[in-house]
C-alpha cells in the first residue's frame, strides 16, 4: 500500500467557487477542485497555495482549514491510500487559467449550487459544503474582504 498526502483549496472570489474539468484519455473526465500532493520538507499551506496558482494560475490567499478527506484507490500492482487537506480561499480576481499539463482543459467561477452538483466526487462535494458554510459565516462577521492585491 502506498499512502499520499495532498492539499488543495476551495477558491472563492465574489462567493463563486473555481473548479477545474480534467480530461485525460476519456478516464476521470470530470469537474474537482484543485488540490496536489505536498513536496519534502514544504508546509501543507504552501502546497496549498502552490498546487491552486500551478493548475489554476489564480492568485489566493488562505482563510481557513477546513478539514481533510480521505479516500483509495488503485494503481498497477498496488493500492493508493490519500488524504487530502483543505483549505478555505479568496482569490484576488475571476482570472483561471486551466494547467494542460496536468489534462485541465477547462476552468472557471460557478455559483455554490453549480459548482456543488458539478463536482465528480462525493468526497469534493461534503468538503465545498462545510468550506461555504465558514465563508458565509465569515461574510456575515465581515471577516472576508476582497483585496485585489494578492
Amino acid at each position: 500500500m502506498v499512502e499520499a498526502i495532498s492539499c488543495g483549496g476551495v477558491v472563492i472570489f465574489r462567493g463563486k467557487i473555481l473548479l477545474l474539468y480534467r480530461s485525460y484519455m476519456n478516464k476521470n473526465d470530470g469537474w474537482v477542485l484543485p488540490k496536489g500532493t505536498v513536496e519534502p520538507g514544504e508546509e501543507y499551506t504552501d502546497t496549498a497555495l502552490r498546487e491552486v496558482l500551478e493548475e489554476t494560475g489564480a492568485r489566493a490567499a488562505i482563510k481557513k482549514y477546513i478539514g481533510k478527506s480521505e479516500y483509495r484507490f488503485t494503481i498497477p500492482d498496488d493500492i493508493v491510500e490519500k488524504e487530502v487537506h483543505w483549505y478555505l480561499m479568496m482569490a484576488n480576481s475571476y482570472y483561471s487559467k486551466p494547467q494542460r499539463e496536468e489534462y485541465f482543459t477547462d476552468s472557471g467561477f460557478y455559483k455554490y449550487h453549480e459548482a456543488y452538483h458539478l463536482l465528480k466526487f462525493a468526497n469534493e462535494r461534503q468538503i465545498l459544503e462545510k468550506a461555504y458554510a465558514v465563508y458565509q459565516e465569515l461574510k456575515k462577521k465581515n471577516q472576508w474582504r476582497e483585496d485585489r492585491t494578492l
